[in-house]
């Protein structure tokens, strides 16, 4: 008997969204629990879970954990069970909030802190060294600042967009792909 679109539609989803996860980092089962738990917004457990993706229980648990970790899924407990069960959040801005905010203490910040270290040893040792070194880490450090800074920015479109909430988000991506057009049609 043929899938149902609902049900070939639905592992599509979590296909690509493992998929998609895989491309940032994250294991590609994590992606695709979040994505069945999210889909789907029933509690599952991790029998469940396991027997819809074909994965193994440490597989399934380990990812489970993870994604608790992130603050992407909740466990939970239904009357009269005594199995542990998952749920996503349903809110894709709370979602895209969370996973934004989980991103940037595990990626964005170490390389902040990286690069902030990276310019206090340099210009604890700069006068030091001689005028061609220097010139050389001056320069080296104006590229550091560039990055600081423009890591700076984004982050602060990022809390302008994250502090936006959905409605607000949807009117400031208009006026933005209405700069963006004008843009287009002022370049050609």
């Amino acid at each position: 008997m043929p899938e149902d679109a609902l049900a070939r539609t639905r592992n599509l989803f979590i296909r690509r969204w493992g998929e998609m996860g895989a491309t940032w980092g994250i294991s590609r089962t994590m992606a695709e629990i979040h994505a069945l738990l999210f889909l789907t917004g029933d509690p599952y457990c991790t029998d469940d879970i396991m027997e819809h993706l074909q994965v193994s229980r440490g597989n399934a648990s380990m990812n489970l954990r993870q994604l608790v970790n992130w603050g992407l899924i909740r466990r939970t407990h239904l009357r009269g069970d005594r199995k542990e069960y998952f749920v996503s959040d349903l809110d894709a801005w709370q979602m895209f909030e969370t996973i934004t905010r989980e991103r940037r203490r595990r990626e964005v910040e170490p390389i902040i802190e990286t690069i902030d270290r990276c310019r206090q040893d340099l210009a604890a040792e700069m006068a030091a060294l001689p005028p061609d070194k220097q010139e050389e880490s001056r320069r080296y450090d104006e590229k550091l600042k560039d990055m600081i800074e423009f890591i700076h920015a984004v982050n602060a479109l990022l809390d302008t967009v994250l502090t936006s909430g959905g409605g607000k988000i949807r009117k400031l991506t208009a006026v933005l792909m209405k700069v963006a057009t004008s843009g287009k049609a002022l370049s050609h």
